[in-house]
């Protein structure tokens, strides 16, 4: 991998993850590390450059930020670190227009290919890029299968049980809207219909419907296939504007469509008891003290998402069985530690993690996974 170039940081309120409270410029940071690829406009982040393995996703549009890159992989290093894993966060992007974007993916395929060969970086799909493209990559890499093939559900399992835990151990009658309808937010509606919860608003960027009934889900998931983001409109329901889905009056709202999706302004018109994300780093500092002040749980994003990590820590042989039940084991377990905390859960949750990264780093990372 060489020696990558130290990433330019900038200050919190401008793209950067926000600082720790209280933290003291002269107290040494660890600052992530850029690696520039030669084949093709992309790089990899690398949150922290000393870890014997880094983990996260690639995207690809004509510009991805380095910034955002940095939000993600510091995300995924405090999730390691929730679960005591001696791993970094990694983010990788690849720019390109989307006349040239096979091309460009598959340079990006090839040249990383020797990092995730001899384990030091481990990647799936973002925004832009899917799982084809980075099936050279498969036989490589050091995780169970299950991990990839079952990657949405296991994702869905462990938000759901998020939710739960935050909710007192059941979402049975529960009420629940959709930030964000990703590839995965189909799993996700199924999951959570299979705990008894009922998804009465779902939100894409073409706009939100809600229905009080609830929505069956394998109508959302047909639609879904079939029209993609434009589904909502073809539900035979009114449309309103897609930030309007904040406001709806739910037991939980799950929020990830991209970081930073829920800023200060959006925030005071959250109405929902929790607030859990389906997507990495969704919440403004900001917007994270808003919530606070109106007695809203904000959960940790690095552990509601946490699914495919806990899976890919049982061995080759791990089932999807045997990650559904792992998830339902550990995730409830790390809350329940945070849920308590006098800062709220996801603060704590950062406490939690910056305590594991204390036993193996010489410096924290600077800045928390927060927009």
């Amino acid at each position: 991998m060489g020696s990558p170039a130290p990433l330019p940081v900038t200050g919190a309120g401008c793209c950067a993850p926000g600082p720790r409270a209280g933290q003291n410029a002269a107290v040494p940071t660890l600052q992530p590390h850029l690696h520039k690829l030669t084949g093709t406009d992309g790089f990899v982040v690398f949150d922290l450059e000393h870890a014997e393995r880094s983990a996260g996703i690639v995207r690809a549009a004509p510009k991805i930020l380095l910034d955002g890159a940095t939000w993600l992989a510091r995300s995924m290093t405090y999730q390691f670190a929730s679960f005591e894993v001696r791993a970094g966060g990694a983010s990788a992007g690849v720019n390109t227009p989307p006349a040239g974007r096979d091309e460009a993916v598959a340079a990006f395929v090839e040249e990383v290919g020797p990092l995730v060969g001899d384990g030091r970086l481990v990647l799936d799909p973002g925004k832009g890029v899917v799982e084809a493209d980075l099936a050279p990559l498969a036989p490589i890499d050091p995780r169970p299968p299950v991990c990839r093939v079952e990657r949405h559900q296991l994702t869905a399992r462990s938000v759901v049980l998020a939710a739960e835990a935050a909710l007192g151990g059941s979402l049975e009658g529960r009420t629940v809207a959709i930030e964000g309808f990703d590839a995965a937010a189909d799993a996700l509606v199924a999951e959570v219909a299979e705990r008894g919860g009922r998804v009465v608003a779902v939100a894409t960027s073409e706009g939100m419907v809600e229905d009080t009934a609830g929505f069956d889900p394998a109508r959302l998931a047909l639609s879904h296939a079939e029209h993609g983001p434009s589904f909502v409109a073809q539900l035979g329901l009114d449309t309103h504007k897609t930030q309007l889905v904040l406001g709806r009056e739910v037991d939980v709202l799950f929020v990830g469509s991209r970081a930073g999706v829920v800023d200060h302004n959006g925030a005071g018109y959250v109405r929902a008891r929790v607030l859990v994300p389906n997507g990495p780093v969704p919440v403004t500092a900001k917007a994270l003290a808003v919530l606070r002040r109106a007695g809203i749980e904000v959960l940790p994003d690095f552990v509601t998402l946490a699914g495919p990590t806990i899976a890919g820590l049982l061995g080759p042989a791990a089932t999807a069985e045997s990650a559904r039940a792992a998830i339902a084991e550990q995730v409830p377990a790390v809350l329940r530690d945070v849920l308590d905390h006098p800062d709220g859960a996801l603060l704590g949750a950062c406490h939690r993690a910056e305590a594991f990264l204390r036993t193996w780093c010489e410096a924290l990372p600077f800045g928390r996974p927060l927009a």
